[in-house]
């Protein structure tokens, strides 16, 4: 049968929880979500929907399933918290920039600008995902350039400066990764008033198929296989 996949997109304003692309969830997250709180809250929550697996896209580095540093716009205690037990499902974690890039997916080589609270990054083509931290990258001013294309960014630069740094962004990444094509997702992505050239939107939604193909990694179906970096 095939498995029912519960999508949990954890972000730094919020905590997405999706059992399809309609049926959608959400609460509030933020510096003192724990691991601990994010499960006390998400339970009552999905209590009427019946799944099988999880799927979690998570705001920090992930290799092989392990969160390996504490996030910087959450709490602390995620990197040895047992999701598992604590769900009480199986459980796959992946980056969230990563499960959205997978969702997004049409082909080619493709780049994954997430525009949030800060900016997440992966490159996906063929059968492979490739999650990186371009929000990491040094900027003007000895800062980096996630100051700058983060939602801090856009307060900080107002509307139209926040434009043109996103334009000149994708722009500069796109050809440094030789991508085929960009898809801009994330919170704040839809405040654009005009896409950066080879450019798309994306949309929070597509981390429901982003968690679904996670899953068809499993070797009992027939579904092609993602190979996660």
């Amino acid at each position: 049968m095939k498995k029912r996949i519960l999508v949990v997109d954890i972000g730094g304003t919020h905590v997405k929880l999706m059992i399809s692309h309609e049926e959608k969830r959400k609460f509030k997250s933020g510096p003192q979500l724990t691991p601990r709180e994010m499960v006390r809250q998400i339970k009552p929550m999905v209590s009427d929907w019946q799944y099988d697996a999880i799927a979690i896209g998570f705001p920090s580095p992930v290799r092989h399933g392990r969160i390996m540093s504490e996030p910087k716009h959450l709490g602390v205690g995620w990197t040895r918290f047992d999701f598992e037990k604590a769900l009480r499902r199986p459980v796959r974690i992946i980056n969230d920039a990563a499960l959205q890039a997978l969702g997004s997916y049409r082909g080619g080589r493709m780049l994954f600008l997430g525009l949030g609270t800060g900016l997440g990054s992966a490159l996906v083509w063929a059968d492979t995902v490739l999650p990186l931290e371009l929000g990491d990258l040094p900027y003007r001013d000895h800062r980096i350039i996630e100051d700058y294309l983060g939602r801090g960014g856009m307060a900080e630069l107002g509307q139209k400066r926040w434009e043109r740094e996103v334009t000149r962004a994708v722009i500069q990444l796109k050809k440094s990764l030789i991508a085929d094509y960009v898809v801009l997702g994330g919170g704040t992505a839809k405040k654009l008033k005009k896409l950066p050239e080879g450019a798309q939107l994306g949309h929070n939604r597509n981390a429901f198929l982003g968690g679904v193909r996670l899953w068809q990694n499993d070797t009992r179906t027939r579904c092609p296989k993602w190979r996660i970096m």
